[in-house]
């Protein structure tokens, strides 16, 4: 099914109700058109996505599904009353019962980046996806004994994408480092790595796939031939069997489920959420 319209509306940023809905979409066999309403934060604001929620309603013959997070209550009213939709108010099904559990009211704030300039958590983060880029693909040495993980691997085995999402999503400070062709020649880890072996975890890729993304940025190079794949890609298990290093396979796992296995693998100390 895919002529239905599934609207994520919030006085916020629309990430949480977008993260949450897509989460519950996944179970259907459906794929339906996805529009973010952000940051509506006013009665004027909510009567356009009226609106616009009302005419998808008449243009598809079916009642749009509408994700909400918004805390604002007259806004809200107007969205769940006004509205030709199936209206899912995540705030108010998980919330209020809360509310009700911890005798404590919620703090009704809109966004988590509502008070961002005091916010450590976030600035936490901001260090740690900008340690991330300065440590991405090997660039730099230094430091290494803050990083929270470093990430070790042939080339295009998803190191990058997992650091990054590390940083971001968690505030771990994640830096990277290329297996080449040298340090196969040498049989060892890169001499900088050698001190922080605890830190480490391992990613491979199955030598087919990793000539397929390879020979997507460099089409018909020895670098990418399936040769060279299959042998630097059991050199570098080889390595990481020999040093003792944790390691699991990205040729079939999400960045989410790679990022999930490391860090129930490091368990680190701190952990942003």
């Amino acid at each position: 099914m895919t002529n239905r319209t599934v609207f994520f509306v919030s006085d916020g940023t629309g990430i949480t109700a977008e993260t949450f809905g897509n989460a519950i979409l996944a179970q259907f066999e459906m794929e339906p058109r996805h529009v973010r309403l952000p940051f509506i934060d006013s009665l004027d604001k909510a009567y356009q996505v009226v609106r616009q929620i009302n005419h998808t309603a008449e243009l598809e013959g079916k009642r749009p599904i509408v994700f909400t997070t918004l805390v604002n209550d007259e806004v809200l009213w107007l969205i769940k009353t006004e509205c030709k939709a199936q209206v899912l108010d995540m705030f108010g099904t998980f919330v209020h019962p809360l509310e009700e559990e911890l005798g404590i009211k919620s703090n009704h704030r809109v966004g988590r980046f509502s008070d961002i300039s005091k916010s450590k958590v976030y600035n936490d983060r901001i260090e740690a996806i900008n340690y991330s880029l300065a440590h991405d693909d090997g660039q730099s040495n230094k430091e290494l004994e803050i990083a929270d993980v470093i990430l070790v691997g042939v080339s295009r085995s998803g190191k990058t994408p997992t650091s990054l999402y590390l940083a971001l999503q968690h505030g771990l400070k994640a830096a990277n480092y290329p297996l080449i062709p040298e340090d196969f020649d040498r049989g060892m880890l890169p001499p900088a790595l050698k001190a922080h072996k605890k830190k480490i975890f391992g990613l491979t890729i199955d030598p087919l796939r990793l000539h397929e993304v390879r020979n997507e940025r460099r089409p018909n190079s020895k670098y990418a031939s399936l040769e060279n794949c299959r042998m630097e890609v059991a050199e570098a298990e080889s390595m990481m069997r020999r040093e003792g290093i944790r390691w699991l396979s990205t040729t079939t796992k999400s960045i989410e489920e790679i990022a999930t296995t490391i860090l129930q693998e490091i368990s680190p100390e701190r952990l942003s959420y």
